[in-house]
């Protein structure tokens, strides 16, 4: 198993772009099984979440060819309903095959996926959403069956009690497109990500108006067809590395960061003192520095408001930032387990219900530390870049699933981060024994 080393104290410097949106992608190969003709995707990054929807394609019945560059080819002739198990349960997002394949096949009998370390993330909007279209749902041992015989479009209210649902949003447009009749789609998430697939699929020949809005008009068509569409940029991994340059005072370029998907997160580093420009068309570069910055009270929501995703980067530097800083969790309220970690790096938070309380502390320290999901790996990489000594961040294949090579980008911008196994580490470090 792999490990990352971190020697802190190097400011980063220079020019980095980011990969395809692992957000936008798998919801986007998903959809290539709508139609039986092919369908090329390309930007698609390389990343395990992004392999095993590829293969759970392939177990589906499409072919996929691999066209290099990071582009795709899929063409869903024959498929199945059924997914198996082995493959769903690795990655909860394969939750939206629901909707393409009960749109194409009027079916469905999928593995439900478990838990989650973030907090519950439940699927009844979901199959509200498949039911208001008319659709017939059981759940039994584990597994979702669904009969979309009588698919027809309705009038459906998305809202649950933390907003609205992005893959249930992605799940009942994928239905929708190819029901009879006309869907209004009220509470619609209004995510980058979810106007891309919108996109998508109206180059396929859906016919889908009020893109990017929450309410959507999806009026259902017989068929559709192939397209080359590409995946946008990763607004997320993006914002990482905007905070890598700030939280080692130093001087960053991001390419593929699009200005109006960080709204939100571009209004917090306004607020803590920090110089973000433009540097060319869909590019930012960012200058500052903790020790200039000034506290922030961020709470996440859905899209515009400030992403869920950011959020245990944020808290990385806001550990090193003068004051007191407030950061609420409104989406995935149980979603600071990067917390204990930093603490043991030297940060002062104290958790109160669903705000961390972040008091700044002179300096972070190195430290043996271990990631319990995607974003806390990337915060606790960030902390490491900031803090002084050596910081072993274990458990790094969460990584995996959101950011393409990102040791070796930062390396790139000057970082003193390596990969290395664990049989590396030095034995007073290793916490997995």
């Amino acid at each position: 198993m792999d490990v990352v080393r971190i020697r802190g104290g190097r400011p980063l410097a220079g020019e980095i772009t980011v990969s395809g949106a692992k957000n936008a992608s798998l919801p986007m190969l998903a959809a290539t099984l709508l139609t039986g003709e092919p369908c090329v995707l390309r930007n698609v990054p390389a990343l395990s979440d992004t392999r095993y929807m590829l293969e759970i394609l392939r177990r589906q019945g499409a072919k996929t060819r691999d066209l290099g560059g990071g582009a795709w080819e899929i063409t869903a002739g024959d498929i199945r309903a059924e997914t198996p198990y082995e493959l769903v349960r690795k990655m909860r997002a394969s939750i939206c095959l629901l909707g393409p394949l009960v749109g194409r096949l009027r079916a469905a009998d999928i593995a439900q996926p478990g838990g989650c370390v973030i907090g519950d993330r439940p699927f009844d909007l979901h199959l509200a959403g498949l039911r208001r279209l008319g659709c017939v749902v059981t759940q039994k041992g584990g597994r979702l069956s669904v009969d979309g015989a009588r698919l027809r479009g309705d009038y459906i209210f998305l809202g649950g009690r933390h907003g609205s649902t992005v893959t249930g949003t992605a799940n009942i447009v994928m239905a929708a497109v190819l029901a009879k009749g006309e869907t209004r789609l009220d509470c619609a998430a209004c995510e980058p990500e979810i106007a891309a697939l919108c996109r998508m699929l109206v180059a396929m020949g859906a016919d889908i108006s009020g893109i990017g809005g929450p309410m959507l008009t999806i009026r259902g068509v017989e068929k559709l067809h192939g397209c080359d569409f590409a995946v946008p940029p990763d607004r997320i991994e993006a914002g990482t590395y905007l905070l890598a340059g700030v939280i080692t005072g130093g001087d960053v370029t991001v390419r593929g960061a699009i200005r109006e998907h960080l709204g939100a997160v571009l209004s917090k580093f306004e607020e803590c003192g920090v110089t973000v420009d433009d540097a060319g068309e869909g590019a930012l570069r960012v200058r500052g520095e903790p020790a200039r910055c000034s506290p922030v009270d961020i709470v996440t929501m859905p899209h515009p408001g400030f992403p869920t995703d950011l959020q245990a980067q944020f808290s990385a530097l806001m550990a090193v930032t003068p004051g007191i800083s407030l950061v609420t969790e409104r989406i995935y309220p149980n979603r600071f387990m990067h917390v204990q970690e930093l603490r043991r790096m030297g940060a002062d938070i104290a958790i109160e219900g669903a705000t961390a309380i972040i008091k700044d502390v002179r300096h972070l320290s190195g430290a043996p530390v271990m990631a319990s999901d995607l974003r806390a790996s990337a915060a606790l990489i960030l902390a490491g870049l900031a803090a002084r000594g050596e910081t072993w961040v274990q458990r790094i294949y969460h990584l995996d699933r959101g950011y393409v090579e990102f040791d070796k980008k930062l390396a790139a911008l000057g970082a003193d981060i390596e990969r290395l196994d664990d049989s590396a580490m030095p034995g007073d470090c290793n916490r997995e024994e």
